[in-house]
């Protein structure tokens, strides 16, 4: 009872939070939905799209930091876990430098991946030309949610990314109809809840952690070998995971707009799923870690066993949800055509969280042993096999031959990994 108890712990908190990032992007399209324009709709959805392909390889920030630090508070080596902090902040602001002084070629990257329409690309560059300059406290703030995870405290992990959408929602319309900022307002309200994000995470990291960092503040080169390893691992791992993605998109867009819109929604089926099961990764990461770091086999076996136990709980609820989708997609969409259309393709919804469980679970426990190599390895053989399946399948199933080579993608990743894990398990114990 207890090892669930701790599991919950963490887990309940960063469920939360991730439940709190879709409203933001509601928000924001709601804001540019009542201004008049259509453009101003596509002009959100494209500019959020460049800062997810920006900002998507640099989420080791938060992983790495997460799981090395797990393992310092699990030997109860609290100048380790602050030089992870400090080491962490000052690398995430060295890309954010990065990002800015090549926002130009970045920004002509992107337009050229998504291309979007003149209209829409145009207001589209006005958002991003504003937030790029969010990248400082975007990253770090990765860097401090990994810490604090680390530090067994998700809570506040969770107030960081609620506090930073609460203000988005409120600046973001106080700029708009406060300040009659227009479309631009929405991407100033969107940088200052950014900054100020940063400094309520200063400010918390001060008040319940002022007596660690206080006693332990230093910076060194010592560690960052290890740092720059467990980063580099998951930033090639999430590079793959980005390619799978851009190349379902772009085979969806091809297809029809009917298409499109059928896999967009099945794609959100399986992000509300990965909210609740990342929550799960989560708590993984920070037991497995800390159990890692203490010595501690027998814990760090029984926290695994539980953290599958609350995947195939949560798994088997979204599958019997998932069978039977119809409600969930009029939910989504008021388009009849397209819910009818997407009922064809009903029995990959219930699929995807079988596919995707086991995953997701190692993933957390892999990133709290720090063993990022074998995450790594699984996603290049399943991002190989995604490739292999769609294009040795005939093409006259259809989108359907799009889901299974996704659907194998996931099963790949789920099947590597255990493996990885049973024959490395020995190695597992200091």
């Amino acid at each position: 009872m207890g090892m669930n108890k701790n599991i919950l712990r963490l887990a309940l908190p960063a469920i939360i939070a991730n439940v709190t990032i879709p409203l933001l992007g509601l928000l924001d399209t709601a804001i540019a939905g009542h201004m008049g324009e259509t453009a101003y709709i596509g002009a959100i959805a494209v500019g959020s799209m460049m800062f997810n392909l920006i900002y998507w390889n640099f989420g080791f920030l938060r992983m790495g930091t997460s799981g090395v630090t797990a393992q310092s508070y699990g030997a109860d080596d609290m100048r380790g876990a602050t030089l992870v902090l400090v080491q962490s902040c000052v690398l995430a602001l060295a890309i954010a430098a990065a990002i800015v002084l090549l926002q130009t070629p970045l920004r002509e990257l992107c337009m050229t991946i998504i291309d979007p329409s003149p209209v829409v690309a145009a207001y589209a560059l006005d958002y991003y030309d504003i937030c790029v300059w969010g990248a400082p406290p975007v990253l770090v703030m990765m860097s401090i949610k990994g810490w604090l995870l680390g530090m067994q405290d998700s809570a506040s992990a969770m107030m960081v990314s609620i506090v930073v959408n609460v203000l988005n929602i409120v600046l973001s319309l106080m700029c708009v109809y406060g300040f009659h900022m227009g479309f631009a307002g929405i991407a100033m309200g969107t940088l200052a809840a950014q900054y100020l994000g940063l400094l309520y995470s200063l400010w918390l990291l001060r008040t319940k952690f002022w007596h660690v960092l206080s006693h332990h503040f230093s910076f060194s080169w010592h560690g960052m070998a290890r740092l720059m390893s467990v980063n580099g691992d998951i930033f090639v791992r999430s590079s793959c995971m980005m390619v799978v993605m851009l190349f379902f998109m772009a085979v969806g867009a091809r297809s029809g707009d009917l298409i499109l819109a059928v896999n967009a929604l099945m794609m959100q089926l399986f992000t509300i799923y990965s909210y609740f099961l990342d929550g799960v990764a989560f708590a993984g990461e920070a037991l497995v870690g800390r159990y890692y770091g203490a010595g501690d086999r027998r814990s760090l076996e029984a926290c695994v066993r539980h953290l599958f136990l609350w995947g195939v709980i949560l798994t088997g609820l979204f599958t019997v949800a998932y069978s039977f989708p119809h409600s969930i997609f009029a939910l989504l969409t008021d388009q009849t055509v397209v819910v009818n259309a997407a009922m064809d393709y009903r029995w990959w919804c219930s699929v995807i969280p079988l596919a995707g469980m086991a995953a997701f679970v190692w993933d957390g426990v892999y990133i709290g042993l720090t063993a990022t190599r074998g995450m790594l390895v699984a996603v290049l053989v399943a991002t190989l096999l995604f490739f292999a399946v769609f294009f040795l399948t005939p093409s006259h199933m259809g989108n359907n031959r799009l889901w299974l080579a996704y659907i194998t993608f996931l099963v790949v990743r789920s099947v590597v990994q255990t493996v990885i894990y049973c024959v490395q398990k020995p190695q597992i114990a200091k």
